[in-house]
């Protein structure tokens, strides 16, 4: 694999780009008790897109994310929203802008009824009552969840948690999103679903959307642009098809390569045949087998 096709991740991102929504700049945190979330990382969100944050387990996706919206700030470097440069002042009106999804969506669903949950942001923004309600049954709807309002959420399946978890954040109209493991222990159905919103986010909706994941067949599917992760930095960005066909860079950060790559790769082997593309979707497969 020719490493130049993967884009080097650069050490400090001088300027914002006309069309960026987050600037992280060189941004460190080191945790209370000294281990290291993030060092020295360089990260944006630009508008209209899909970004993968793709790295092993302890790798600092999830720290990352939470320095999106304001959670955690850095402890040396600077990350700026909208233009914004985020500090203790600053961050308190960052949710607003930049939503999160957990990873465990327990985390995130308290209210007594599913209604309430969704209404408790749009509520806490300032809206009235029934334009509460209104953004929230919109929000529910355009996650197919519209029909569980008046259940308690912790009775909900994994799924179904994690559709009202993303309403719940669409409800208060945020330009960003930020996705930690979306899929995870979910069940198929439930996963493909919720692809399928991510997707819809951004088309229907104009939001972009970042997702933190190990799984890189989801990101292969629909991100626009792919970050890989190590020891708390970002190493190596670029589209799926540059990424995902570096066999070094996914084995020297504990990855495998997704499937379709992997079947590719394995065609062409058993086959005598050279890698005349890089496909990363099932069409994008199915085009070039068929050709071959």
């Amino acid at each position: 694999m020719d490493d130049r096709n993967v884009i080097d991740s650069p050490k400090e991102h001088a300027c914002p780009e006309p069309n960026e929504l987050i600037h992280v700049d060189c941004a460190s945190h080191t945790y209370p008790d000294g281990s290291i979330g993030i060092h020295d990382l360089c990260f944006r969100v630009r508008e209209h897109e899909i970004i993968a944050i793709c790295g092993a387990n302890g790798s600092g996706k999830s720290t990352l994310l939470e320095h999106l919206n304001g959670l955690l700030l850095p402890s040396n470097g600077s990350i700026s929203v909208l233009g914004k440069r985020v500090d203790a002042r600053t961050k308190k009106g960052l949710w607003r802008e930049v939503g999160i999804v957990f990873q465990r969506s327990d985390d995130q669903l308290f209210a007594p009824t599913v209604l309430d949950d969704v209404m408790f942001g749009p509520l806490n923004m300032g809206m009235s009552r029934d334009d509460a309600r209104k953004n929230a049954m919109e929000s529910l709807m355009a996650v197919g969840a519209e029909g569980l309002v008046s259940k308690i959420p912790s009775y909900l399946s994994g799924g179904q948690k994690r559709l009202v978890s993303i309403a719940g954040i669409l409800a208060m109209k945020p330009k960003i999103i930020a996705m930690d493991e979306p899929t995870s222990d979910l069940d198929p159905a439930h996963a493909e679903l919720i692809e399928n919103i991510i997707c819809e986010l951004k088309n229907k909706y104009g939001i972009s959307i970042v997702i933190a994941t190990h799984d890189l067949d989801l990101a292969s599917r629909i991100a626009d642009r792919v970050c890989i992760v190590k020891d708390g930095s970002i190493i190596a960005e670029g589209s799926p098809s540059e990424v995902f066909y570096d066999a070094k860079l996914l084995a020297g950060v504990g990855l495998r390569e997704p499937n379709i790559v992997h079947i590719y790769q394995e065609f062409c082997r058993r086959w005598g045949r050279e890698l005349i593309g890089r496909p990363v979707t099932t069409e994008e497969l199915m085009g070039y087998l068929l050709g071959a």
